[in-house]
């Protein structure tokens, strides 16, 4: 009953006279997309046999990206495992064919540090998506290999080969796998893909012993990963109907109880980060699902997965009203979007792509952070500065030590960093950025820092937007009940201060007395403090925040 009156609600607030468009940009939001290499179904389309060959097949990668970035796209999940065999020189397992056009064969250059860096350019995150049971055809290369190195943990299926999940072997081999790929590079997230048991296999463990199996595997790899780099987030992408729910069957295609992915439980174990559910269904194939992977999230990330190649006239050829309306119910929800696959979003089939860029995706969004990592909030940076030349551009500049910074602009003061349309670049790795001299002159800027849990800082910011030299705000900390004003500033102050929101509502006036003013009857917000002289006239000393 409970999820038919909430989806009865969300419809309602869809389709009784509002639109997408009133939906309030969200400052986090996961917009992720399943880059697919085998085959080079996504990438690379063209082999790197030379020189001039490797350069194709960058530029390929560097052209898709480029257009996820401008779609606003902020996470790229790039197959890496794909069967057996991989996107970067492994002790584990062989090249695959998708880069040199000959399995085993090294393309020349490592395709996985290039993607990362590529990604980290454009400031979106890259995950390794790592295909786990699977791994690929009987006399395939990937397939053949692992058999001769293990011959009696490969089971055939059909006309396929797949790592037998009831063994620790395979647990140990997919954690040592997934270990490399964390500690050799910058990855931002291990995805594992088809981390379940084949549907058609004759399994000799009964449906608990099935899932404890899975669980195992799936705690091996995290636990691997996380004592190496606790920032990496784990993050899976399990069938899109975890198990039937109580008022919409899920017709006996479901996680827990056909292939025993007890996938919410490996949220509420802490093993997995993010689930990005493969949610390629419509109606009521989607909706009550949607509410029950949320509901079941125990407070970590949810993206659903959105099967746009349904769009296409060969696949199913959905309408796109479909897609978008199941974006916008997931984002009342809180739930972010992975799309599935890029070709389809990058091609815009049926007008996808315009769609987000223009349109659902126009302001940027932060990948949610990982507020259960109990690390500390990395320190605000300092030193704002704003600097115009004559050639038409302004440069902002800042100090700090995070890896990463996020820009704020607002027409307000103080710029409100809590808004997602506020935000104008994410995940900046340096410590300046180029913008028009007519923006700067038009806009307020702030800077936060971010580490690599995604957890910011308080913001630094800019006081005016047409300095020709450094200015920084003066924000002025508290703790609430009173704050110290600095002795610099005393010597601006007459006998008043007043305190006033920033809208210019006067609040209080105080005598200055000494060098502490009581802000305790305050609500929380923030506030101007402006010295008031003899003539009634009132100039600005700073700001503070409750």
């Amino acid at each position: 009953m409970r999820h038919s009156i909430l989806l009865s609600i969300i419809f309602l607030s869809v389709f009784a006279g509002s639109c997408w468009g009133q939906q309030t940009s969200p400052k986090y939001e996961v917009r992720a997309v399943w880059l697919t290499t085998i085959g080079g179904l996504d990438w690379p389309h063209s082999y790197a046999k030379s020189e001039s060959g490797i350069e194709k097949q960058k530029n390929e990668l560097i052209q898709t990206l480029n257009r996820l970035q401008d779609a606003g796209i902020n996470m790229v999940l790039i197959q890496t495992r794909i069967r057996g065999t991989m996107l970067y020189p492994s002790q584990y397992e062989p090249w695959d064919g998708c880069l040199s056009g000959v399995p085993g064969r090294s393309p020349g250059y490592d395709p996985l540090q290039f993607a990362i860096d590529e990604c980290h350019k454009r400031g979106m995150e890259c995950h390794a998506w790592v295909v786990t049971i699977p791994v690929g055809k009987w006399n395939s290369a990937g397939c053949k290999a692992l058999r001769a190195k293990m011959p009696k943990n490969i089971i055939k299926v059909g006309l396929d080969g797949y790592m037998n999940p009831e063994t620790q072997l395979t647990a140990s081999y997919l954690a040592d796998i997934c270990e490399e790929i964390t500690c050799r590079y910058d990855v931002d997230g291990i995805h594992l893909d088809y981390i379940r048991y084949p549907e058609d296999w004759q399994r000799h463990a009964t449906g608990d012993m099935a899932r404890k199996n899975i669980d195992h595997i799936v705690q091996q790899v995290s636990s691997k990963v996380k004592k190496h780099k606790p920032w990496v987030k784990m993050s899976c992408s399990p069938i899109g109907k975890y198990k039937d729910l109580p008022r919409q069957s899920s017709r006996g295609w479901n996680a827990y109880n056909r292939v025993y992915q007890d996938a919410q439980n490996w949220l509420k174990k802490g093993w997995m980060d993010m689930l990005l559910p493969m949610m390629y269904f419509r109606d009521n194939n989607y909706y009550p699902f949607l509410l029950d992977w949320k509901e079941q999230s125990f407070g970590r990330i949810i993206g659903t997965g959105l099967g746009i190649y349904f769009l296409s006239p060969r696949e199913g050829n959905w309408p796109k009203e479909d897609i978008i309306r199941e974006m916008q119910v997931a984002r009342q929800q809180e739930v972010g979007q992975a799309f599935f696959r890029s070709k389809f979003l990058t091609d815009n089939t049926k007008g996808i792509y315009d769609f987000l860029q223009l349109e659902f995706y126009k302001h940027p969004a932060l990948v949610p952070p990982v507020t259960w990592s109990n690390a500390a909030l990395p320190s605000a940076p300092q030193n704002f500065q704003m600097e115009i030349s004559s050639t038409g551009r302004a440069t902002i500049c800042w100090q700090g030590t995070a890896p990463f910074y996020n820009i704020y602009f607002s027409k307000d003061i103080p710029v409100d960093t809590s808004r997602g349309e506020n935000l104008f670049v994410t995940r900046i790795s340096g410590q300046h950025i180029s913008i028009p001299e007519t923006m700067a002159k038009r806009y307020y800027f702030a800077v936060t820092a971010m580490d690599k849990y995604g957890q910011e800082s308080e913001p630094l910011q800019q006081s005016s937007p047409i300095s020709n030299h450094s200015s920084s705000i003066r924000i002025i900390p508290n703790d609430g009940k009173t704050l110290q004003l600095p002795q610099e500033l005393l010597q601006t102050i007459g006998d008043f201060i007043v305190i006033e929101t920033l809208q210019g509502e006067k609040i209080s006036t105080q005598r200055i007395n000494d060098t502490k003013i009581l802000i305790s009857h305050l609500p929380s917000g923030t506030y101007q403090l402006r010295a008031l002289n003899r003539q009634g006239r009132t100039h600005r000393l700073a700001f503070f925040r409750k």
